[in-house]
């Protein structure tokens, strides 16, 4: 309960926090403005920690274009079928997070943000299967695209570690 003692991460200059800070909001920003300009949704709430993770942790694990894309679809389809086949009572979106958590790791693509996909696809509680192309896999698309010209036009390390 004391912790191991390690000090905390270095901060990163400046820059990079401004930079990163302007790029992740451009991107909500994109995709609030194709919502409405559109009228299809575009974005999720657990869009803005993806972003975190994506543009200001691009080394991570969680970083990586197929978790951030791969969880995003397996949060978003387990809330639907769950919600589909278990109704809307208070354990379907407990169950759909359980699954959601144990298909990612078991598939290697843990994406935390995308957890809460059941969640807001119980919340919207009229979600159809098309939630799997708009909003989810048009706005997790459009910030890997953004992150693969960020990353590589910014920094000297290569973005991403992997694909598949």
């Amino acid at each position: 309960m004391r912790g191991d003692g390690a000090s905390p991460p270095p901060r990163s200059s400046l820059s990079v926090i401004l930079a990163t800070a302007a790029t992740a909001a451009a991107v909500i920003a994109g995709l609030t403005y194709l919502t409405s300009a559109y009228g299809v949704l575009l974005f999720l709430g657990s869009f803005a920690a993806s972003a975190l993770i994506v543009f200001a942790y691009p080394d991570s694990p969680f970083a990586q274009p197929r978790n951030v894309i791969f969880g995003h679809l397996i949060g978003s389809a387990c809330g639907l079928t769950c919600m589909y086949l278990l109704g809307k009572g208070w354990w379907g979106p407990a169950v759909a997070v359980g699954v959601a958590i144990a298909l990612m790791k078991l598939t290697r693509t843990v994406h935390p943000p995308a957890c809460s996909n059941p969640l807001i696809v119980f919340a919207l509680s009229q979600a159809g299967w098309s939630f799997l192309l708009f909003p989810t896999l048009a706005g997790v698309g459009l910030i890997v695209a953004v992150a693969l010209f960020y990353h590589n036009l910014r920094r000297e390390a290569r973005w991403p570690k992997y694909w598949f």
